[in-house]
């Protein structure tokens, strides 16, 4: 096991009806705030009538900026920086998904921010300052209501980059699991194959020794396969949205991967493949995921079959580990295609047009590498995105 620090300052405030208190822990921080979020979809539901009420209650004065698209643009971040500039906005409240939150995490560290934001997500300079963020989850998927990432996208050029620093982390995040009954069943979907992916970069590990966070990755993801199909056939069961809600949470709140190294390279490909297609960030993890798993396998197959067997619990035929291995990868793919995703790049009417350009994009030209179980050069991901053809 590796040293570590685990330090997550995010309050969490979970359970039914818990976004009624968004007024009085807003007001705890602020007077006024930047609300942000997507479409319609909070205010078909009733949840932004709710939230609203709740911050006028508290006497907190709310500017708004909706139009979060998912793989959030940058030109909305800009807009949201130059809203909060001129009305001397301190605090921003994301009321949504894992795009909402992202996009307000750009927001809140672009405005104390002289130069571009997105040289922040290019890597060409570190925050100093950010305004605090606060979050009302709706979709669990991206953990983002409970981490120190964000995650947007540059259409200049089509470029979808991260952030990770700890003034990203929300200062408290509202789950309320009755918030996601109405998810439409391929939105549900995609957050599995997002929290699922977010456990499996921290699984896939080099790191000796972590049998205590194998554990926890092991029953976390083990709780998503076992409740997303529940909460496909019933859309209101509280138990089983609970339980991938906070799932959810934990699997990306970063105490998984306490005392070791993830991977993380399939998520660097599919966000060149989202980029460009714009496809749901799950549906492109379902796709990569499965691709990464064929081609890297190999370099530690003890450890893909330790997955096969404690995970979807294949346990016959122990002495071929290659046969135990594949059938692990397997029954991950079967998994995706049984709740309705797409494990195949045709599956999405993707070809093969661009994978240059994604490899290329991937891994800057070949001067760095990705991953970290095998640190994949631009030929290494080109084979992968091949496989997921």
């Amino acid at each position: 096991m590796d040293n570590f620090i685990f330090n997550n300052p995010t309050k969490i405030i979970f359970g039914k009806d818990t976004e009624s208190l968004v007024g009085k822990e807003t007001k705890k921080y602020t007077n006024k705030v930047l609300l942000h979020y997507g479409g319609g979809s909070i205010k078909k539901t009733g949840l932004y009538d709710r939230v609203m009420k709740s911050l006028k209650e508290a006497d907190v004065e709310v500017f708004e900026l909706s139009g979060v698209q998912p793989n959030p643009r940058l030109s909305l971040v800009n807009e949201g920086i130059d809203i909060c500039r001129k009305n001397d906005i301190d605090f921003i409240l994301a009321v949504g998904g894992g795009s909402v939150i992202d996009s307000a995490k750009a927001i809140a560290v672009g405005v104390p921010y002289e130069g571009n934001v997105w040289d922040f997500y290019a890597g060409t300079n570190t925050p100093k300052k950010a305004l605090p963020v606060a979050t009302v989850l709706t979709i669990p998927a991206a953990g983002s209501e409970s981490s120190h990432s964000s995650v947007i996208t540059n259409e200049d050029g089509w470029y979808k980059r991260g952030l990770s620093h700890s003034l990203l982390y929300p200062v408290f995040s509202i789950l309320n699991p009755e918030l996601t009954y109405t998810l439409p069943n391929y939105q549900t979907a995609c957050g599995a194959a997002d929290i699922m992916a977010h456990i499996m970069e921290r699984y896939f590990t080099n790191t000796q020794n972590v049998e205590l966070t194998d554990r926890l990755c092991e029953a976390t993801f083990k709780t998503i396969v076992r409740n997303i199909p529940l909460a496909l056939k019933t859309p209101d069961d509280y138990n089983a949205r609970a339980e991938i809600m906070w799932a959810g949470t934990v699997a990306h709140n970063n105490l998984l991967n306490t005392g070791r190294l993830g991977d993380w390279g399939s998520h660097d490909i599919e966000h060149e493949i989202s980029a460009i297609y714009d496809i749901a960030h799950g549906a492109g993890l379902a796709i990569v995921f499965p691709a990464w798993m064929k081609y890297v396998y190999k370099r530690d197959i003890r450890r893909f079959a330790q997955y096969a067997q404690r995970m979807w619990n294949i346990d016959d035929n122990l002495f071929d580990l290659d046969d135990v291995a594949l059938r692990g990868i397997a029954a991950l793919e079967n998994y995706f295609n049984s709740i309705g995703l797409p494990t195949r790049l045709s599956h999405v009417n993707i070809d093969d047009t661009h994978l240059e350009e994604m490899a290329d994009k991937c891994t800057a030209s070949d001067t760095q590498r990705v991953g970290a179980v095998m640190q994949l050069n631009k030929n290494d991901v080109l084979n992968v995105l091949k496989l997921a053809l």
